[in-house]
């Protein structure tokens, strides 16, 4: 298996202090570790030795830092475990040493309990996603990320459906229950089977509430912790200039397409294409994302739904950027299949419209360009735009 501290990813570092937020096993710590190995002081949070002193004396790195004139760089990593430490923190910015914070953690809602606005707007808010396919280049294919998702601490193992399944239990019995965040694991536990019909979906919250027999409060407090676990995320509706009536909910998405896999129940009357689109749709997500984070300039992500029905999967909206994005999983592509991207480009005829599938050419529908997804997908890069493919560069 490759080592993951041979894999660049392609977060754009800041040169001020940040907090740098991410699901457990997207890379953060490794990242650090390969970036900072001789540079930085490093606060590791996740030894008990030494969350111990740091919980009783936070001041400690006061002492630490004045013990190091030279260090440049602190890294305190898994910062949620003692938020105590960000008044430390801000106490130090404030006193302008010329010292860049970077502060890691695997969520921010503890940080946000004890610390409202996250030092005052003195730190950045980055997120780490999972692996891009751009990042793993030749080493990636399409068929093991829908399997197997693109969490880097899944990538690196030799039996990845047993880390995966390990990993989705990893956080109900550490990020969610040692925290109290929920009363009833067993309910909690079943909301995540249950909310996986929903991935990639129109969220209905009162229909997910009534499957999983609880309060429709319950399961927004839920959805909530998933949020903020980074573990989850909505999409809104696209209304900009609207000229239809559209739909109002927001669709929902868990991050990662190996654990969409590993939680979705499966059976005699599940089919395939139950399974296959919404995973499809799901990587395309996560990669649209990490694109949109990792960039420098601001863009957002949504997608459009009519009244009457039409959707399109995708709109990518900001700075010289508006795509339309399709995905379909199938290796061949009909001319009906590029109506709502059509109807899409009737009413925003400045949008490029793109319909990714799982065939291996590139055709044009019209103002619609077919592309391979896999090929789609390896092309997107932070800070670079990712729709001039054609059979050329292919």
């Amino acid at each position: 298996m490759p080592e993951l501290d041979l894999i660049p990813r392609l977060f754009n570092e800041p040169t001020e202090s940040y907090f740098l937020f991410g699901p457990r096993g997207t890379g953060k710590s490794t990242m650090m570790q390969y970036r900072h190995h001789d540079d930085a002081l490093w606060v590791d949070l996740l030894l008990p030795q030494v969350l111990r002193r740091y919980l009783a004396h936070p001041e400690h790195l006061i002492d630490l830092i004045n013990a190091s004139p030279n260090i440049k760089t602190v890294i305190i990593d898994e910062v949620q475990k003692a938020p105590s430490l960000l008044s430390i923190v801000h106490s130090l910015i404030e006193q302008k040493r010329g010292i860049q914070f970077i502060l890691t953690g695997s969520s921010a809602r503890k940080l946000k309990r004890t610390s409202a606005d996250l030092l005052g707007g003195r730190a950045l808010k980055k997120i780490m996603h999972p692996f891009m396919a751009a990042e793993l280049k030749n080493k990636f294919t399409l068929e093991n990320a829908l399997q197997f998702g693109m969490l880097p601490l899944v990538y690196a193992q030799p039996n990845p459906l047993n880390t995966l399944e390990g990993y989705v239990s990893l956080y109900l019995q550490e990020e969610i229950q040692a925290e109290g965040l929920v009363r009833n694991l067993e309910s909690f536990a079943r909301f995540l089977e249950i909310i996986t019909f929903s991935h990639g979906c129109q969220l209905n919250v009162a229909n997910v509430a009534r499957e999983c027999e609880v309060k429709r409060k319950t399961v927004e407090n839920y959805i909530n912790i998933l949020e903020d676990l980074l573990l989850a995320y909505q999409i809104p509706v696209f209304t900009k200039r609207a000229q239809r009536e559209l739909s109002t909910h927001a669709k929902f998405y868990l991050f990662d397409a190996g654990v969409f896999h590993v939680l979705k129940p499966r059976g005699p009357l599940d089919s395939h294409h139950e399974l296959n689109g919404p995973l499809l749709e799901g990587l395309v997500a996560q990669h649209l994302k990490a694109w949109i984070d990792y960039s420098d300039e601001k863009y957002t992500l949504s997608y459009w739904r009519t009244r009457s029905g039409l959707e399109v999967d995708f709109i990518v909206y900001g700075p010289n950027v508006f795509y339309a994005i399709e995905v379909k999983h199938a290796k061949k592509i009909h001319s009906h299949d590029t109506k709502p991207l059509q109807a899409f480009l009737e009413d925003y005829p400045e949008a490029e419209a793109l319909l990714l599938y799982r065939g291996d050419e590139y055709v044009r529908h019209g103002n619609v360009l077919c592309l391979p997804c896999e090929d789609f997908l390896l092309q997107l890069v932070p800070n670079k735009k990712f729709t001039n493919a054609s059979p050329t560069t292919a």
